[in-house]
């Protein structure tokens, strides 16, 4: 169903007008009751006018209508849809209409969400509740912050991803009438997008794995690559939303960590391989380091060493590059042979 535009008439004449209904059938029914033994049955005229009058003008009331800005009306007569408001301003409308907002009383994590004129009773004891008095939809950029799920990565690792959406409403008829309650509906359709999604990615980068689809092993994760990850998050949400008259702008992760059963021996894992990393790094500058020495020992002749003595200052050297400690020197204050 596509949305509809209602053109509703300004609401401050059609007030005015409404009071003065009210105004004049006060003033019948007083003259009425006021005249009825005098005139009888012709005299009860004013008087049943001017009730009639009163009863009418505070159904009027009911078509009076508040939109502030960024909101919207979803209107129905007797089941049909008729239109939505979507500018700010007073309007009335027909006082039988029905607003529609199946999603008025769902509330979802840090969204900026609208009262749709709630009020808040207190019932004593510090106890209140709220009242919905209206079924106003936001147009505002909300947000859904859903719970963190566990979910397992590419290599079965179980995984804790948070994620924030960014989303506004589009179609309101749509989002009214294509779906129970497009708030639950985008909640649960983002939990599902997010297994979707991470189940193709290692958390950290790992071999032979293809993240992108294109039949080839990448360097993709959830971790190095948390911006593309998000994108796709995004698409496939809004893939799934469009029908509800929704628009995902933006997601974001707000949270990644190994989940906590294997969280201490993933760590261990990483440390071991930065310890590793950085041993090979020290080793390769090492061995550098003494084929320079020997080569400019040779270069310089300073002194010509044998294979023997080549392989003792290659190992001391060396000892002395990778240690983790501090080597302690010995003076040969003898012969070098």
């Amino acid at each position: 169903m596509e949305e509809k535009i209602l053109k509703a008439k300004k609401g401050m004449p059609m007030l005015f007008l409404i009071l003065g209904l009210i105004g004049l059938s006060i003033f019948s029914f007083i003259f009425g009751a006021a005249t009825i033994d005098n005139y009888g049955v012709i005299g009860a005229i004013p008087l049943v006018l001017g009730i009639v009058g009163i009863i009418g003008g505070i159904i009027l009331f009911l078509g009076l209508k508040t939109l502030r800005p960024q909101e919207a009306l979803v209107l129905t007569l007797f089941g049909k849809y008729t239109g939505t408001i979507r500018e700010a301003g007073f309007y009335f409308v027909n006082p039988f209409s029905t607003a529609v907002n199946p999603a008025a009383q769902t509330r979802l994590g840090q969204s900026g969400d609208v009262d749709g004129g709630a009020a808040k009773i207190n019932l004593g004891d510090g106890k209140s509740t709220t009242l919905n008095l209206g079924k106003k939809i936001s147009l505002k950029v909300m947000t859904l912050n859903n719970s963190r799920q566990k979910v397992n990565d590419v290599l079965g690792n179980p995984v804790e991803i948070g994620i924030a959406v960014m989303w506004r409403v589009v179609d309101t008829s749509k989002a009214v009438f294509n779906v129970d309650n497009f708030k639950e509906y985008l909640s649960l359709q983002a939990d599902s997008a997010v297994r979707n999604i991470v189940r193709i990615y290692p958390y950290d980068v790992a071999p032979g794995i293809d993240t992108t689809g294109d039949g080839e092993a990448d360097e993709g994760s959830l971790r190095g690559s948390s911006a593309i990850v998000a994108e796709r998050i995004r698409e496939e949400i809004q893939s799934r939303v469009e029908e509800a008259g929704l628009e995902i702008i933006e997601a974001r992760i707000t949270y990644l960590a190994y989940a906590p059963e294997i969280a201490a021996v993933m760590l261990q894992r990483q440390q071991a391989s930065a310890i590793i990393d950085a041993r090979k790094m020290i080793v390769d500058g090492a061995v550098g380091m003494v084929e320079m020495a020997l080569e400019k020992l040779n270069e310089k002749e300073i002194v010509d060493l044998d294979e023997e003595r080549k392989a003792a200052m290659v190992s001391n050297l060396l000892v002395i590059l990778c240690g983790s400690k501090d080597a302690q020197p010995i003076v040969n204050s003898g012969s070098l042979y």
